[in-house]
């Protein structure tokens, strides 16, 4: 471990996923990468380890995408929620838009509110649409409000008035009585300034269901930091927390705003994503994440891109994300037969524990075990020669199970039949974020990471005729490298609903964009950041009559931008027709330390190309296939396929008549 100075704290992106616990650093100007099994029951457990196998005992700067706030929501194990609203409208987070997912089918079961019926009170208030108080809560009502709250014991507090976000005089009045009642109060007009009251409603309520759970997981993180990573007594460690929207923020406002954390780990590989297709000179990729859980995909145009309006475990969130389409299609993902006979993959997944059968513990087949036994992983080569997967106890296991179900399949067909409906899903999701919403694939490059990633891609990409794949260098561990150079960032927003058809209301809309970043540098003083704030402004705009809205820079050719963006987006626009200006948004930016990489280097004994020969299966065909270490192949040379590179973090399979061949920096490229 090379020595550092005091004054330059190591910097640690950690990733935590399903199945495996990513950590990447920067020393000498090389990406270092270390995984960890996961430890599902306390992510803190699996990091600490980590740490204490880097062993670095200087100041630390911990940046961590979680998933502790999505698991919350899919397992539905967060706090014991109390909803305030206006009185009238406690019913409104159940009631919702009457959007059927399921038209014809009378039988679906709607997903539950978070909040039960008892533990949702209203207030006798009431606010105009522009702002005018029109009745205040009495004394005497938040006296009797807050003994019908106390009662009831709730762990976590959400409070969501009607037009709040038009004038907060209430809300705040409601939220001050409340205060000291020992629960952490998640206030609308602080967390989501906006009108639509279900969305808002839904995100403040998603924000207090994981307050607690979050508040006490970081806690704890922060705890085992300090107490097992082996750091001096004078040194100190820090904190830091990927966010949805590719920013990270400081822990305090995790804890206080965790419904911004949801999609934090995706997140982190659509920045990584796109910082490493740069270096390689693309910046129109698909990204393709691949884990044990699930695969995350999402199309990036030259930048990072997101929406103001997501669903997470069937519940609306109106907080910035990067749209990132998720299905639950990972390594771990588990096999079976339907009761019509027909084979199903996932979404459940083996995970860390029991995991694949291969692992050792595992019962039931996964992708990964469908992988081994076609050739594609290679026993001896899993995480650099770390962990030797048990190839004879998967066929044993595997068999036992076919035999059990009366199956005629042999295992290779089996394996071959989960790896096929395991890409027709993830296939589907790749077409969700390009081809239905108007971009060609074939005009971008499929850029696959994650443990899994470069072992579907390639597949993949014939499937939907994209001619390139990339599978950058530590494919493994790219989410943890995009967390590592992800910049900070705060979003602001406010409803404002402003008509015109030709001249902007300038002055207007500049005193209310100051608000927004007043509000934005006091948020950055607070947390002791110093250095200049980067300023994104852009408006929510739609034409009147409309429902939904979509958004543009805020320039002063605002109403022809968003003209185009219609037509764009929908096939026609209406010049002449009155707009409305609906929510501003400001999104606050202090750049992060960039890491300075070294260009990659091989040196010449690890340049001898020397390969091994085994048989794989290509499309039910047993073919000899080269296996390469990736370190050994030379960079700028074209290599045929098929074959399988292995290296620590993931395994890429080359089919046949593929070419592929390495860039300066590492990154390798599939002509398929």
């Amino acid at each position: 471990m090379a020595r550092r100075s005091r004054t330059q704290p190591l910097r640690i992106a950690i990733d935590t996923g399903g199945t495996f616990t990513d950590c990447v650093w920067v020393e000498r100007g090389r990406i270092r990468m270390l995984k960890v099994f996961s430890t599902p029951d306390d992510p803190s457990r699996a990091i600490a380890e980590a740490l204490e196998k880097i062993g670095s005992r200087d100041s630390l700067i911990l940046l961590h995408g979680t998933t502790v706030g999505t698991n919350t929501l899919l397992q539905r194990k967060g706090a014991r929620v109390a909803l305030v609203t206006t009185a009238g409208f406690e019913d409104v987070i159940e009631i919702g838009r009457q959007a059927r997912p399921k038209l014809y089918d009378f039988f679906f079961d709607r997903v539950e509110p978070l909040v039960a019926t008892d533990l949702r009170f209203g207030v006798a208030e009431r606010v105009s649409s522009d702002g005018e108080v029109l009745l205040a809560p009495s004394l005497a009502h938040l006296r009797d409000l807050k003994n019908k709250v106390l009662a009831r014991k709730p762990e976590a507090i959400a409070i969501s008035l009607l037009f709040s976000f038009a004038n907060p005089r209430n809300e705040a009045s409601v939220a001050a009585r409340l205060q000291d009642l020992g629960a952490p109060l998640s206030i609308s007009h602080e967390i989501l300034p906006e009108f639509r009251e279900y969305e808002r409603a839904s995100t403040v309520v998603v924000n207090a269901y994981l307050q607690p759970v979050m508040e006490r997981y970081l806690e704890s993180l922060d705890a085992r930091v300090r107490a097992r990573s082996g750091m001096r007594r004078d040194a100190s460690a820090r904190i830091f927390v990927m966010q949805s929207s590719g920013g990270i923020t400081a822990l305090g406002s995790a804890v206080r705003e965790p419904v911004r954390t949801v999609l934090s780990g995706p997140a982190g590989g659509v920045v990584g994503a796109l910082a490493m297709a740069r270096r390689s000179g693309c910046e129109r990729i698909i990204s393709f994440d691949m884990g044990g859980t699930s695969t995350d995909v999402a199309l990036v145009d030259g930048e990072v891109r997101g929406g103001n309006q997501a669903e997470i475990a069937g519940l609306p969130v109106g907080v910035p994300m990067l749209d990132i389409q998720t299905v639950g299609a990972g390594g771990g993902s588990i096999a079976r037969f339907d009761a019509a006979g027909a084979l199903r993959v996932g979404p459940e997944s083996a995970g860390a524990d029991p995991g694949p059968i291969c692992y050792g513990r595992g019962t039931q087949p996964t992708v990964t075990d469908a992988n081994l036994i076609l050739g594609r992983l290679q026993p001896h080569r899993f995480l650099g020669g770390d962990f030797t997967l048990d190839l004879e106890r998967t066929r044993r296991v595997v068999s036992a199970w076919l035999k059990q179900r009366r199956s005629k399949l042999s295992l290779e067909q089996f394996a071959a039949g989960i790896i096929r409906v395991v890409n027709a899903t993830m296939e589907k999701a790749i077409r969700v974020v390009s081809i239905e919403r108007g971009y060609d694939p074939r005009e971008y490059v499929l850029l696959a990471f994650g443990g899994a990633g470069g072992l579907h891609a390639c597949e993949l990409a014939a499937s939907l005729h994209i001619p390139r794949v990339i599978v950058p260098a530590r494919p493994g561990a790219l989410s943890a490298f995009g967390i590592l150079v992800s910049d900070v960032v705060k979003d602001y927003s406010r409803t404002v609903l402003l008509r015109t058809l030709d001249e902007l209301p300038l002055r207007r809309l500049n005193d209310e964009f100051s608000k927004l970043r007043r509000k934005a540098e006091q948020d950055f003083r607070s947390e002791g950041w110093k250095s200049s704030i980067r300023y994104q402004l852009s408006v929510d705009v739609r034409y009147r009559g409309q429902g939904y809205e979509l958004n543009v820079p805020f320039t002063r050719r605002l109403i022809a931008a968003f003209c185009r963006e219609h037509e764009r987006h929908y096939g026609y626009s209406y010049p002449a027709r009155d707009i409305e200006l609906v929510t501003l948004r400001l999104r606050a930016i202090v750049k992060s330390p960039q890491p300075s990489l070294s260009r990659s280097r091989v040196s010449p004994a690890q340049s001898s190309g020397d390969r091994e020969s085994r048989s794989v299966f290509f499309a039910g065909v047993k073919i000899r296939t080269a296996t390469y270490d990736r370190n050994s192949l030379q960079p700028g040379r074209k290599y045929s396929g098929p074959a399988i590179i292995t290296e620590y973090s993931a395994t890429t399979v080359v089919p046949p008549r593929a070419k592929f061949w390495l860039d300066r920096d590492g990154n390798m490229f599939v002509q398929t």
